[in-house]
């Protein structure tokens, strides 16, 4: 039977959309061989499908550098793919919505619950489909509501920084790659990277090695960076803050995005919430004020230089001396950035060196200047995107 991915993939050679990359290729090759697999998997739900191949692999995970086609690839993969209950979504809204169902597990009564999760066999019945329900476990049933949505997940841009989802990221995949959920995700982390230097992180540790059992791991590494041709054609500081400049800095936002939905982003800091509203996968969009206004401190920026390769900070002043604790917020931000090696696009009132000219700490800013200036440079573009 024909490829669809490869038709599709060779649809948009032959438009010149995308150019022949050797880089691509070893993750083409395996969502090909994926969707293969999946073309010659059961489409049952029932006993027959639980016995099919229950070690096997179940999907794709796709790691690299930005800007190297992992995410057009999984698109195409997605779009072609022939199973009718498929969702792309982020990962970090995918998580949002299992916590919530663990949460109505916990509160409801038996009746609630069979509402909600459906009538469940006796516990011995469902271990030995690996459907286990008895107790107050919430996992077995929250995999069978996901299950019962969607047998293909495609995350875009997966990280883990939210130690709620860290702890229980291992059982939930078991219990979801045991109903024959299949997961396909892109990553600029390979698996061992995942969630590093996070609390408890070995109790981490079991997710990574199930995605090493059940996951084609494979680098989308070198080549072309597709993402960097946009930057260097459209620039990274946009100056003055003017109508010109504000539809230049929001087209370049949009087509960074491509087809990516902006979702939003939850941060996890010290137990506190860190909300970032216009967020999608490794990219941000944020405004100084809420950033540099309220009161986030190191712990928080450091947060968002691990979540996110890509910055777009807008709507920047010029700062006077009765606002210094905002320059002051501006330049550990700055720091956290250039120390993390990310990429800033900026909509700003001024010139790097003309942000804080005057008052307490502008001595100390002027080496924020000098950065902002180096990371607006091609060769620091050139230099992250290694």
């Amino acid at each position: 039977m024909p490829s669809a991915l490869q038709a599709a993939y060779d649809e948009r050679l032959a438009a010149g959309d995308i150019r022949p990359d050797p880089a691509q290729a070893a993750g083409l090759a395996a969502l090909l061989r994926l969707e293969a697999d999946l073309a010659e998997a059961p489409s049952g739900r029932g006993l027959t499908s639980l016995f099919k191949k229950p070690e096997g692999q179940r999907g794709v995970y796709l790691w690299g550098p930005v800007g190297r086609g992992k995410s057009m690839l999984m698109d195409l993969f997605f779009e072609a793919v022939a199973v009718p209950d498929k969702r792309r979504t982020h990962f970090h809204v995918f998580m949002g919505e299992v916590h919530r169902l663990i949460d109505q597990w916990r509160k409801g009564d038996p009746a609630a619950r069979r509402a909600k999760f459906g009538q469940h066999p006796p516990s011995s019945f469902g271990s030995a489909f690996g459907r286990s329900w008895g107790g107050d476990d919430p996992i077995p049933p929250v995999a069978d509501v996901v299950a019962d949505h969607a047998r293909l997940l495609c995350f875009d841009e997966f990280q883990v920084t939210d130690i709620a989802d860290a702890m229980i990221l291992g059982r939930l995949f078991e219990a979801l790659f045991a109903r024959g959920v299949t997961l396909v995700a892109t990553s600029n982390r390979q698996p061992d990277e995942l969630y590093k230097n996070g609390l408890n992180r070995q109790l981490f540790e079991p997710f990574i090695d199930l995605l090493k059992r059940r996951v084609e791991i494979v680098e989308v590494g070198g080549g072309h960076d597709y993402r960097l041709d946009r930057l260097r054609a459209a620039g990274t500081w946009f100056s003055p803050i003017d109508p010109d400049n504000e539809r230049s800095f929001e087209a370049l936002w949009r087509d960074m995005l491509g087809k990516a939905e902006e979702t939003g982003a939850t941060l996890e800091v010290l137990g506190r919430k860190v909300v970032l509203p216009h967020a999608s996968g490794g990219m941000l969009r944020a405004s100084f004020a809420s950033l540099c206004s309220v009161a986030l401190g190191p712990n928080d920026y450091i947060a968002i230089a691990e979540a996110f390769h890509t910055v777009f900070l807008e709507d920047v002043p010029k700062l006077t001396a009765s606002r210094r604790e905002e320059a002051r917020r501006l330049v550990i931000l700055i720091d956290t950035l250039y120390e993390a090696r990310a990429r800033l696009i900026v909509l700003a009132d001024g010139q790097p060196a003309q942000l804080y000219p005057q008052g307490d700490g502008a001595f100390e800013f002027e080496r924020t200047a000098s950065r902002l200036e180096e990371m607006r440079s091609a060769d620091w573009l050139e230099e992250v995107a290694a």
